[in-house]
């Protein structure tokens, strides 16, 4: 054996074992920044119960329509027709009657269900698809009003007014829709007299509310104004809600459980009782953030009023719809909430067209702004895919919300003070010794969250974020955009 072969020293492999090795405590991939819950606004509930009170709504607003398309057959339950403004008033054996003679039709790309100047009279349910509304403008162009989605509906007034639209109406995908024509609907007014007197008074009455109430559907405020005099001053009053919506406290709750000799014996350089509990309280709170945006009673996804949700015009997020997200929520808004995938989609479209967003600084991190308000990254907005193996493509949601009690914007709501205490409204309790010396501890965290008004939250629906560009590289002219695919 030469020198070089020689065993010269010590092996780091055995001196190892008199080392005492720097450690690091336990690491666990699905913690995430958390920011909605840092950048929401908390309100102690003392009682338990939170009351959000609310100017009385006189006229109901449109919602989306439930459809039911789980069987062969496209077809709607009677009841959600009173989500129809004007139909609200009509009564239930009419309405029974109406669902009855609704017609499923498939519809192409590009095809022009109303026209405007043409008087089609017939009511249009979206099933499947989207479609465009578009008005010529004072300078004789088509302008883009509106862009429905499914469950939205249009040509209701058609069925009663008799005059000639004032809008065109084009699918922008293949389209299943429901319809109803006024022939239909004579043919079911003329079963009955009685159902054509009945209908035309809910009609009559819902269009006497309509010019009572101001756009948000609250009764207008009577005032009076002017250099005039002996004029008499109206008398008013603003009504209240009379039955307003109150959020209980929802709860998260585990029971963590450690060996007292795993406890006693092993709690060197790192107390086993203290990360146990540290790093289950970090899946506490990333549950939390998934309720407050996803639980179907509180959440934000389902706290958006129907008047507040917009789709994309064309799949990917661009910088057109989070200019439209921010004409809903203009009063003061906060701050967008969205999916890394959507940013980085949004992005794309940004250096499509050339206006790179600018970056600012949020608890110590970058994150892009548009028009100034962040767009703060949160995995808890839930991704729609067909393709189960990767739930990282698909669509999603992009929230936009204004925050604060003060300003009638989002809350989160919490108490405070609670027994066991180790946070704000996070309490650590032991609950025994079992035979086999293993102790019990109950984590209990109490939450919810609020929106105080319908405007206080918008959201864009609809956002694909698997839409990329090409750039085709030209000698001596640098970057030119190419197609998209």
């Amino acid at each position: 054996m030469s020198d070089s072969l020689l065993q010269r020293s010590v092996t780091t492999s055995v001196a190892r074992n008199l080392a005492h090795t720097t450690k690091t405590s336990p690491k666990m991939m699905s913690i995430t920044p958390r920011w909605l819950l840092s950048m929401l606004p908390w309100v102690n509930v003392e009682g338990g119960t939170y009351r959000v009170n609310r100017t009385k709504v006189e006229l109901s607003k449109a919602e989306r329509i439930e459809i039911d398309l789980s069987g062969d057959a496209i077809s709607i339950p009677p009841e959600t027709l009173r989500s129809v403004p004007l139909l609200s008033r009509v009564p239930d054996s009419l309405l029974a009657q109406m669902a009855q003679h609704f017609k499923s039709e498939a519809v192409s790309l590009g095809n022009e269900l109303v026209v405007e100047g043409e008087d089609r009279s017939k009511f249009f349910i979206i099933a499947q698809g989207q479609v465009e509304v578009l008005s010529k403008g004072v300078h004789g162009s088509d302008l883009r009003i509106a862009l429905l989605t499914e469950g939205e509906f249009f040509g209701e007034t058609d069925l009663v007014s008799g005059k000639p639209s004032d809008i065109t109406v084009r699918t922008i995908t293949p389209c299943v829709l429901l319809t109803l024509s006024r022939k239909d609907l004579d043919s079911v007014l003329s079963e009955f007299p009685q159902w054509g007197e009945d209908f035309q008074r809910a009609i009559d009455e819902h269009l006497a509310l309509q010019s009572t109430v101001n756009r948000y559907g609250e009764r207008n405020i009577d005032l009076v104004s002017g250099f005039a005099e002996n004029v008499e001053i109206p008398e008013t009053f603003v009504d209240y809600s009379a039955h307003p919506r109150e959020y209980s406290l929802s709860s998260v709750q585990t029971v963590v459980r450690v060996h007292t000799r795993v406890s006693d014996l092993y709690n060197g350089p790192y107390d086993q009782l203290e990360e146990q509990m540290r790093l289950t309280i970090e899946g506490i709170k990333e549950r939390q953030e998934w309720e407050i945006i996803n639980n179907k009673k509180f959440g934000l996804i389902h706290s958006v009023d129907p008047a507040m949700r917009i789709s994309t015009r064309y799949g990917a997020p661009t910088p057109d719809d989070l200019d439209e997200l921010l004409a809903l929520v203009w009063k003061k808004p906060a701050f967008f909430l969205a999916h890394p995938k959507a940013i980085a989609a949004f992005e794309r479209e940004c250096t499509w067209r050339g206006v790179p967003p600018v970056t600012m600084n949020l608890f110590g991190t970058p994150v892009i702004t548009w028009r100034g308000i962040p767009l703060v990254p949160c995995d808890k907005l839930e991704m729609k895919s067909r393709y189960l193996s990767n739930q990282w493509y698909g669509t999603t949601s992009i929230l936009l919300m204004r925050t604060g009690e003060a300003d009638q914007g989002v809350v989160g709501l919490h108490q405070a003070a609670i027994p066991g205490a180790i946070g704000p409204s996070l309490s650590a309790r032991l609950m025994g010794l079992d035979s086999l010396g293993v102790a019990s501890y109950l984590l209990t965290l109490y939450f919810s969250a609020a929106v105080l008004t319908d405007d206080a939250l918008g959201v864009l629906e609809n956002v694909e974020v698997g839409y990329y560009h090409d750039y085709t590289m030209r000698e001596n002219r640098g970057f030119e955009y190419g197609s998209g695919i």
